[in-house]
């Protein structure tokens, strides 16, 4: 999300846990698949081992309609938290690793449109990492890890890497200013948008200035951040562009994503940062900016909830808050500002979050998500 490193049902007490459908449902190394429309995906029920919540006073769990996947970057692991701020899974734990394989400071992570597998960016480490749930196993690399590079299975700082219905790879890859779709465990790009041969610059398809996510739109088609310049870009899988906008204000504009057709949502990773939403002539039609005491710091993503909500990570004050565009007040809040740690309830620098199935972003997506035809 960074050049540097860059959801309204009360949920019951009796379902308030895990993640995930792939504990129920099994998973493993094959290529993802759509969703089975007949089969919902649902949260399996919790275990005893499962701790008092830890939520900021004043906190509404009923903003949440699942729980909660985190991106931890700042202590090298992905935790879930329900709405009642109980940590109910983390990743990796002892033994999930082989002996030799780290995995370092995530700072994205979402759910497969199968709602079985976690794809996460490790954007420092140069490497894109697919996890199955059921077997806590890393079952596809892209990258060297901690090695940077351009050549074939080489990264430099990947964010947002996504999973297709079809099993295939997009992911922005910011430093050498280019996206990447990279076909089921393949270790060669299937195709390459943009180029590292010249200045790292907006010139859409044939450049991009440093991109930093590409997120599925509902007509198949996805829009791209590109951090030089402040621009997004509508594109499809092809490479055609339709559009390109500047999300207004905005000095560092990370992770923009659609809310509706003609409504983007965006943050500013600055200090102080902000969300805001805008159209597609880049109007703005909503800003959340909090001066003081109360100013974000460096937010990198923010996702629209069902309710109307925006639930965002605001990385350096080391938390995820949901706001309410209507009131403008946090009305949800896990971890404590200026407080890094890892005891629950704590967080240290997160980057990235998504929404367990069936309300995750590509679960939701899939029906309308472009393949590579």
């Amino acid at each position: 999300m960074r050049r540097r490193r860059t959801a309204v049902a009360l949920v019951s007490a009796l379902v308030v846990a895990v993640v995930v459908v792939g504990l129920q449902l099994g998973g493993g190394g094959s290529p993802v698949a759509s969703p089975d429309a007949t089969r919902p995906v649902a949260e399996p029920a919790a275990s005893a081992a499962v701790t008092a919540g830890h939520l900021a006073p004043g906190s509404d769990p009923s903003v949440l309609p699942a729980s909660l996947l985190i991106a931890d970057e700042g202590n090298d692991r992905l935790v879930m938290v329900n709405p009642q701020g109980q940590v109910t899974w983390t990743f990796p734990q002892p033994g999930d690793l082989p002996p030799g394989v780290e995995f370092r400071t995530p700072d994205d992570a979402f759910f497969t449109p199968d709602g079985r597998q976690i794809i996460a960016t490790e954007e420092e480490f140069s490497v894109v990492t697919l996890i199955d749930i059921r077997t806590r196993r890393i079952v596809w690399r892209y990258g060297a890890p901690g090695t940077p590079g351009s050549a074939v299975n080489q990264l430099s700082n990947p964010d947002d890497a996504l999973v297709l219905p079809d099993g295939y790879v997009l992911t922005a890859d910011i430093k050498n200013c280019r996206l990447l779709l990279i076909a089921p465990r393949s270790h060669v790009p299937s195709r390459i948008y943009g180029t590292t041969t010249s200045a790292c610059r907006h010139d859409p398809p044939a450049r991009f200035g440093s991109p930093n996510g590409a997120f599925p739109m509902g007509n198949g088609h996805y829009l791209v951040t590109e951090i030089n310049g402040d621009w997004v870009d509508e594109m499809d899988l092809a490479g055609r562009i339709y559009g390109s906008w500047h999300p207004p204000g905005v000095a560092y504009p990370s992770d923009s994503n659609e809310v509706s057709p003609g409504v983007y949502l965006t943050v500013d990773y600055s200090s102080p940062g902000q969300i805001e939403t805008f159209d597609r002539s880049g109007r703005l039609l909503w800003r959340y900016r909090p001066a003081g005491p109360d100013a974000l710091n460096k937010p990198s993503l923010a996702l629209p909830l069902p309710n109307g909500d925006v639930i965002a990570t605001d990385d350096s004050n080391d938390r995820v808050i949901v706001v309410d565009p209507r009131t403008d007040r946090v009305v949800w809040q896990y971890g404590v500002r200026g407080q890094p740690g890892s005891a629950p309830g704590l967080l240290d620098d997160v980057d990235g979050l998504d929404l367990a199935p069936p309300h995750s972003e590509l679960v939701h997506r899939a029906p309308a998500m472009g393949l590579p035809g």
